[in-house]
């Protein structure tokens, strides 16, 4: 789905501006949250299916409490759903955000030029 950048000029009044500057804040936030190497990596893994955080781990080869640390921001930007079983936490992606956001950043900088 292609959607038109909004056009900001003159003509445009105040709530079409604030609805834009509400969207604009939205869209940092989210940047932010997927801007750190190791959140991208977790989504990456998350695009196939739920993870636990043990595996999660061995697939990052990355202590606990780092992985703990940034599950815990993408569950606050509500990026990750957490499920426990037991004591094990399996994390899935919260909405398919994530999956469309990587699918660009594969097109933008993992195609090879033909």
């Amino acid at each position: 789905m292609n959607m038109a950048l909004p056009v900001i000029n003159d003509d445009l009044s105040d709530d079409e501006l604030d609805r834009i500057a509400d969207k604009a804040a939205a869209a940092s936030a989210f940047l932010k949250a997927i801007s750190h190497e190791g959140r991208l990596m977790i989504l990456c893994h998350l695009v196939t299916g739920e993870k636990s955080v043990t595996e999660l781990e061995e697939l990052l080869s990355a202590r606990q409490a780092a992985v703990s640390q940034q599950l815990s921001r993408l569950r606050l930007e509500g990026l990750v759903v957490p499920r426990r079983e037991g004591k094990a936490i399996y994390y899935r992606l919260a909405d398919d955000r994530p999956k469309r956001m990587l699918e660009t950043v594969y097109e933008l900088f993992c195609q090879d030029d033909a």
